[in-house]
């Protein structure tokens, strides 16, 4: 992938240009975990928060903002993170006459890149104090576990049907993973919740640690840890949520679950 921006020397543009957008289609990544693009197994969304968002006013003083935007997970394209970057790098020596204008925009040029709409919400900086630090349920990384395997193995997940069907929301702080473009390590906290039989959390902690070395983008991670339980586990119902350290002033959080909902956006302390 060395035609993409991520990972070169690149200049800065202060002048708004929507071609910064680089899209990558999600069909290759479904098609080598055996997804078809139209009977997706999953319902869901990207959530991507941007902290680095400014433009200028009429008056030509500068307006910062946080901003939220989420992306469909059947979108036909992610969008790459860098390209994301630089696009709204280039709205900082931009004249807008209202949030609402800028939002508006940012909606139209994403859902144009993503190939479906993406909802786009700005806020003051202010309001950050409204967001909540979120607080893990049963955290599995205190398990003592041995393990020399860092590239995903399914085989690894196991579960104790002896115990009937149960409830839980699993966490593990220990998930990493390596950008495809630049091999940077990307750190991350999966959500595990599901309903079925018990799956056992030495063996999940293992699973999510397997992930050290291997090379893939955050939706696309995320989706192959929903696709793993769901078949070797086989729970009635899984959502699965990641919560990745920012890099660039954007973080990426996808879900993806067996029934539709929609997540909330509350951060993690390292967030």
């Amino acid at each position: 992938m060395g035609f993409l921006p991520l990972g070169q020397q690149t200049e800065y543009v202060s002048e708004y240009d929507a071609g910064l957008l680089y899209p990558i289609a999600r069909v290759d990544k479904w098609a080598e975990m055996d997804i078809e693009a139209e009977r997706l197994p999953f319902f869901g969304e990207d959530i991507w928060n941007a902290y680095e968002v400014s433009w200028l006013n009429l008056k030509g003083k500068p307006i910062v903002a946080l901003a939220e935007f989420r992306l469909p997970c059947d979108s036909p394209n992610i969008i790459e993170s860098k390209s994301f970057k630089l696009y709204l790098n280039s709205l900082n020596q931009m004249r807008y006459e209202s949030f609402a204008d800028v939002q508006q925009l940012l909606e139209t040029d994403l859902s144009n890149a993503a190939g479906a709409p993406v909802t786009v919400m700005l806020r003051d900086v202010d309001s950050m104090a409204a967001l909540v630090v979120l607080t893990p349920d049963y955290c599995i990384d205190e398990l003592d576990v041995e393990i020399d395997e860092y590239q995903p193995n399914a085989e690894l997940l196991t579960v104790d049907a002896s115990q009937g069907v149960v409830e839980e929301r699993l966490v593990s702080h220990l998930l990493k993973s390596n950008c495809p473009v630049t091999n940077q390590p990307d750190w991350g906290s999966v959500f595990i919740d599901y309903k079925g039989a018990k799956i056992n959390h030495q063996q999940l902690l293992k699973y999510v640690i397997s992930f050290r070395e291997h090379t893939d983008f955050h939706e696309q991670c995320v989706e192959r840890i929903y696709i793993d339980i769901m078949r070797y586990c086989k729970p009635e119902s899984l959502t699965v949520y990641a919560r990745y350290v920012r890099r660039g002033g954007l973080d990426i959080n996808p879900y993806r679950s067996s029934a539709p909902l929609v997540l909330g956006n509350d951060r993690l302390t390292r967030q």
